[in-house]
């Protein structure tokens, strides 16, 4: 019978009604009285090492986490880790840099209603993490929610209520699960060869920059000294606006030229950007050897900034590092990490 550590920290699974409204209060241990069908399939230890709403979840809780899960690595056959659905992407795919090449399940759950009102998402969520946990073929880190496993990479959350709340972009969903049974549709752990590879470093002076019409480049001016590299979000398959009194263009001069990281993703959820398509990307991406996020989820873009800047802050090795596949985060950046 497979063994999982259960590390609960928090959320809305978790949570009850207070007087200033819902916050965290179930405590782990009780968490598992409401799935006791587990006891078939698997016997589980818990930890809990904070509990928070996940609004209040960072780089600190990811790197608690990481060194968690590597310190119980040799002594459990999977993890699943309770969470609030708000950054549970930013956590996902923070966790997918910080444990690679896992042969061993790390599964993140949660819910949109507590787990001990009368009708919750949260049993079947819950119930459904642990079996996954417990399958052979599982590896690696995904989200478990809504009858699905989704790569930690590729997940975001697009609905604010409803049960399906998290989907899987531009990449399929990793499995589905119903009614007791794990239909895989990508099941590689044959290829997840070699050791797993923990790490311990995340650059946390990364700044996301959302893009408005008539926004000026002076809000990087401004912004400079506080980050070491920023990740913009911009229109369409990419590229920034030429008006305002201080030109985008000079502020990214003055980034690059101070070795800093600025990476261009996009506004739009799917199919991801692809900047050499009009002039406003071309002539910037050209002039500065700008990198680009493609088809990767703005979480995963986010926090693999952090982690590569963690691990190098040379431009190349961080290029390399950054473009290399990792949890299946990145298809269409052939060639850019060589």
């Amino acid at each position: 019978m497979k063994k999982i550590l259960l590390i609960a920290t928090g959320g809305t699974i978790a949570s009850g009604y207070t007087a200033e409204g819902l916050a965290p209060k179930i405590a782990a241990q009780d968490l598992l009285q409401y799935v006791q069908e587990y006891t078939a399939f698997c016997q589980v230890d818990i930890l809990q090492p904070f509990s928070l709403d996940s609004t209040n979840i960072y780089t600190e809780h990811w790197l608690q986490l990481a060194r968690l899960i590597e310190e119980n690595y040799d002594l459990y056959d999977g993890f699943v880790i309770c969470h609030g659905t708000d950054t549970m992407a930013f956590t996902a795919a923070a966790l997918s840099y910080l444990v690679q090449n896992s042969r061993k399940p790390i599964v993140i759950t949660g819910s949109q209603k507590p787990i001990d009102l009368p009708v919750t998402d949260a049993r079947t969520n819950l119930l459904d993490s642990l079996r996954f946990a417990a399958d052979e073929r599982a590896h690696g880190v995904n989200i478990v929610f809504g009858g699905n496993a989704i790569a930690g990479t590729r997940a975001k959350k697009e609905r604010s209520k409803s049960y399906n709340a998290f989907s899987s972009i531009n990449y399929p969903n990793v499995a589905a699960l119903c009614d007791g049974r794990t239909v895989f549709y990508i099941d590689d752990k044959d290829k997840a060869t070699g050791q797993v590879v923990f790490y311990h470093t995340l650059n946390e002076r990364v700044l996301l920059l959302k893009l408005m019409p008539g926004m000026d480049g002076a809000v990087l001016e401004r912004l400079f000294p506080y980050y070491d590299a920023v990740v913009i979000e911009a229109f369409g398959v990419g590229g920034l606006p030429e008006y305002g009194e201080v030109p985008f263009y000079a502020e990214i001069r003055r980034w690059t030229d101070a070795g800093k990281i600025v990476m261009m993703a996009t506004q739009v959820t799917h199919e991801g950007s692809d900047m050499e398509v009009y002039k406003v990307g071309r002539v910037i991406k050209e002039n500065f050897h700008l990198m680009e996020a493609y088809d990767m989820t703005l979480e995963a873009t986010v926090t693999k900034v952090m982690w590569a800047l963690g691990q190098t802050i040379e431009p190349e090795e961080f290029r390399r590092l950054f473009y290399r596949t990792v949890n299946h985060d990145l298809l269409l950046a052939a060639g850019e990490g060589q």
